[in-house]
């Protein structure tokens, strides 16, 4: 009798059935969509807090919008007469209307450009949270020796912008609103190379600027 040899079995060939790996690949595929449905969801929420983000802003710079319109129809008549500029917000007044040349004593022009400023300024300040810098500017020019009170531009820069501070709370703005900082001859607006430049760089400005509270942390 003749006895067929057995077949030897393929040498690196798997014997694992072929059936037994679906549930491992149906895992993965779970897996994976399970992953695609989280980024789907992830993507989803981002782009909604984003459309939120977007309108919240907008609705804040329409609103800004008119508050600085507002500002500046209450502030025509020194806009008209250039005894005044606006710019976002920021009330520059030339150093000329308000004192005379080396002095921070208001003239009574100037005393009366603060008062009719205040109220404006306020109400303008009062809709959002926000305080109010008075920042003073000089040109380049010297103080007159020992005939100024003043040590140097410095100094009479921060004395004007403490007496237009003072004039705004005796008009009844709010004393906890307010600062003053003076910068001297540091911040031209126009080159000190003539009389008329130098005149424009003798100005103080009154910006409103955010309070701590209101700035995201």
């Amino acid at each position: 009798m003749k006895i067929s040899p057995t077949p030897p079995a393929d040498e690196g060939m798997d014997a694992t059935p072929a059936w037994s790996i679906w549930p491992a690949i149906a895992d993965i595929m779970v897996g994976l969509l399970g992953i695609f449905v989280l980024l789907f969801v992830w993507s989803t929420v981002l782009q909604i807090e984003l459309a939120v983000q977007l309108r919240e802003e907008k609705e804040a710079r329409q609103a800004e919008a008119k508050r600085l319109a507002a500002l500046e129809r209450a502030l025509a008549k020194p806009l008209a007469e250039g005894r005044i500029t606006l710019k976002e917000g920021r009330i520059g007044m030339q150093g000329s209307v308000l004192f005379q040349l080396g002095s921070a004593e208001l003239s009574a022009e100037g005393q009366q450009l603060i008062v009719n400023v205040a109220t404006p300024l306020r109400i303008f300040m009062e809709q959002g949270e926000m305080n109010v810098m008075v920042s003073g500017f000089t040109d380049d020019q010297p103080l007159r020796g020992i005939t100024s009170p003043f040590r140097d531009n410095w100094e009479l820069s921060t004395e004007r912008a403490l007496t237009v501070m003072r004039a705004l709370i005796a008009a009844e703005f709010p004393s906890g609103k307010i600062f003053a900082a003076g910068f001297g001859e540091t911040k031209p607006i126009a080159a000190n190379i003539s009389d008329a430049n130098r005149a424009r760089n003798r100005r103080v400005e009154i910006t409103p600027v955010p309070t701590l509270e209101s700035i995201p942390k």
